[in-house]
């Protein structure tokens, strides 16, 4: 999720200034942002088992964070292939960041919905719970735009 928040902020934030954006350097923005998350999210989890466990983890753990953290690159592939055929010029590049956002946002949407339909609450309670993860998604979102002064 945290990558999928981040790329959709960097993605967001390349739109609103796309008149000073090559399509190249909005693909290599969100390639590197989209890495640097995913390694600040392995670096954590190392931390966390040192504070846990007291000790580093061994090859068997180190590897399922390493898979874990692969999917924090995984789920920017639709948008940097989108990037991708724009710095080739197979699309302008204000579509393509849009594309790009509204695949952020599909994504983001799908885990909730994931996420909520894993419980076994009733069906109007998932739905308020869906609607509160939306909520609390879009003030994300707003707070990131903040950030970036837009």
């Amino acid at each position: 999720m945290y990558a999928s928040f981040t790329g959709l902020a960097i993605v967001l934030v390349q739109l609103e200034n796309v008149e000073h954006v090559g399509a190249a350097r909005a693909t290599a923005t969100l390639l590197i942002g989209i890495v640097a998350i995913t390694a600040a999210g392995f670096v954590a989890d190392v931390v966390a088992h040192v504070a846990v466990h007291g000790g580093f983890p061994d090859r068997a753990e180190v590897g399922r964070m390493l898979r874990v953290s692969g999917t924090a690159i995984a789920s920017a592939a639709g948008p940097l292939v989108v990037l991708a055929l724009a710095a080739f010029g197979l699309f302008d590049l204000e579509p393509a960041l849009r594309a790009a956002s509204i695949l952020y946002l599909v994504t983001l949407g799908l885990i909730g919905l994931v996420a909520v339909r894993r419980t076994r609450a009733e069906w109007w309670k998932q739905l308020v719970a869906l609607g509160a993860l939306v909520a609390l998604g879009l003030a994300v979102v707003a707070l990131q735009q903040l950030a970036h002064g837009h």
